[in-house]
């Protein structure tokens, strides 16, 4: 890495951070940053999510008061579920060879620009109130997601949201839950992804520090940022780095 690189990747990261906090979508300036500093596309997902995972467990378990059972699932099964898929995307996407996962990319951010962009603007997870989801759709919904969570994991945060309230869970409450239950994931993963050599530890601990010093920063200024620009930011960075991901593939 040379200097520019790392002053490069400890601001994205300072600056994912502050996102997270308000409104998501960190991981489309982590993953691009890390790239630049010469990892291939599968490294730099691995070593983002490592990057991201302490500010994930300390958002989580700052609102676990918040948290609770849903009308189908316990908070328990919830994390059961939540830590068996997590596991199961983290080996599925070490069982992706580094040039396949590139091809994918840009199919992974598109996909998770636009679920981001439909939960901001789009459907509010609290519409979802009036239609309700079975047991067995609850448990569906929240292993498929987590199972991409831990392969990839972008737009998991309204995809949990959605998935929390079509079971029957008020939508603040949901919040929490889907906080705790992204770290769980998270958590799943990353235990697979030190049995591999694609961490870049020097790039992970310089995220780790930018993204949490961010996370601070991003609470004092909570109620200050108009939430609704950070968000169409968000959205046109990810479509931004689809484009420049088909265009110039890793």
């Amino acid at each position: 890495m040379t200097i520019a690189s790392f002053v490069a990747l400890f601001l994205a990261c300072f600056a994912a951070g502050i996102i997270n906090t308000i409104a998501g979508g960190g991981s489309f300036l982590t993953f691009p940053a890390l790239l630049l500093t010469g990892l291939n596309a599968r490294a730099a997902n691995i070593t983002s999510t490592i990057a991201l995972f302490p500010f994930q467990v300390s958002v989580g378990y700052g609102g676990r008061k918040l948290a609770g059972n849903s009308p189908n699932l316990t908070l328990k099964e919830l994390c059961v579920i939540s830590i068996v898929g997590g596991a199961i995307g983290g080996v599925l996407l070490l069982l992706t060879t580094p040039p396949t996962f590139a091809k994918m990319v840009p199919w992974l951010i598109f996909f998770a620009t636009a679920i981001f962009a439909y939960g901001s603007f789009v459907k509010k997870a609290s519409e979802f109130g009036a239609h309700r989801l079975s047991r067995r759709g609850s448990i569906v919904c929240q292993s498929l997601i987590s199972i991409y969570g831990g392969y990839f994991g972008g737009g998991i945060g309204f995809l949990m949201l959605a998935a929390l309230t079509l079971g029957g869970m008020a939508i603040k409450k949901a919040g929490a839950t889907k906080n705790i239950l992204a770290g769980i994931m998270n958590a799943s993963a990353v235990l697979i992804f030190l049995f591999s050599n694609d961490i870049a530890w020097l790039q992970a601990g310089i995220g780790i520090l930018g993204s949490m010093m961010g996370g601070q920063i991003g609470l004092r200024i909570l109620n200050k940022v108009n939430e609704r620009i950070l968000r169409i930011a968000v959205v046109v960075l990810g479509v931004s780095l689809t484009i420049a991901m088909f265009l110039f593939p890793k």
